[in-house]
């Protein structure tokens, strides 16, 4: 089966683009960053601002797009999202499907069911909700009054806003400042992909297309049951043997605690430089 025309000429647009850009004076840093990158992850011109291009080693099997057979019960058109998988499907025909890797927040597993796009934004603002500043007031309390759309903004180069019987449920379908983090859990947020994905998934998603998020048993049926490695990454049970590789040497190495506190702590200092305007 083809794919739809728009996505497989995005990844040239972008690199035509890109070309006219450089031939206006642009700085030559962007051929040196779509060096060994898929053509739909290089850097991207998006209006005023470059998409940096993503680093091959975060392009893992599970998080780069790709076309994939479906054996869901959605129909063409709606978009479904397996937080624990960690996996978003776009059903475009019967049986086939993009599939995006994705990172999930705690927002993003606590809400299952049926949704409805009802608002998209690009480059949205952001700002934390008076629950996240109350459970972590030394991340979110320089961040209180918000930040304007950019490429450091969390929300990344685009969002897509769901809603179910007209109410806003605040769950979000956006981009993301940090892409190591696809794949991986994280301490906050809803569903992120990767800016190239985001803005692919923007521009085929109109107003009104319904989202279905799976529960941890549609999950397992659907896709299995999976292991996480030390990594943050995900890979079926099934794969003993690298889970095993993966254990052993994580016993030799900082605890997923330590790791996490280390994070929490880089987050930290970086909330404070951008709640001062640093």
């Amino acid at each position: 089966m083809n794919a739809p025309v728009s996505r497989l000429l995005r990844p040239i647009v972008g690199l035509l683009m890109l070309a006219g850009v450089a031939a206006c004076g642009a700085a030559p840093t962007q051929s040196s960053q779509n060096a060994n990158v898929p053509p739909e992850y290089r850097a991207l011109q998006d209006g005023e601002r470059i998409i940096s291009a993503v680093s091959p080693t975060y392009l893992t099997e599970r998080n780069r797009r790709k076309w994939v057979s479906y054996n869901g019960p959605e129909a063409p058109g709606t978009i479904v999202i397996d937080p624990y998988a960690r996996l978003l499907y776009h059903v475009t025909q019967p049986g086939l499907a993009m599939r995006f890797g994705i990172a999930v927040g705690k927002q993003g597993r606590g809400f299952s069911g049926t949704a409805a796009v009802m608002r998209k934004e690009e480059y949205p603002y952001w700002a934390p909700t008076k629950n996240m500043i109350r459970q972590d007031p030394e991340l979110y309390g320089p961040l209180a009054g918000g930040l304007p759309g950019g490429l450091d903004n969390p929300l990344g180069a685009r969002a897509l806003y769901l809603y179910r019987n007209g109410r806003d449920t605040m769950y979000r379908i956006h981009g993301t400042m940090d892409p190591s983090s696809i794949g991986k859990a994280t301490s906050a947020g809803c569903i992120r992909l990767f800016n190239q994905d985001i803005i692919d998934m923007f521009d085929e998603t109109p107003i009104g297309t319904r989202v279905k998020v799976r529960t941890r048993a549609e999950s397992v049926a659907l896709e299995g049951p999976v292991v996480e490695l030390s990594t943050g990454y995900l890979v079926p049970a099934a794969s003993v043997e690298l889970i095993e590789a993966d254990r052993a040497a994580a016993a030799m190495g900082p605890t997923a605690a330590e790791l996490e506190a280390e994070a929490h702590a880089r987050a930290v200092r970086d909330a404070e430089l951008r709640g001062q305007g640093g």
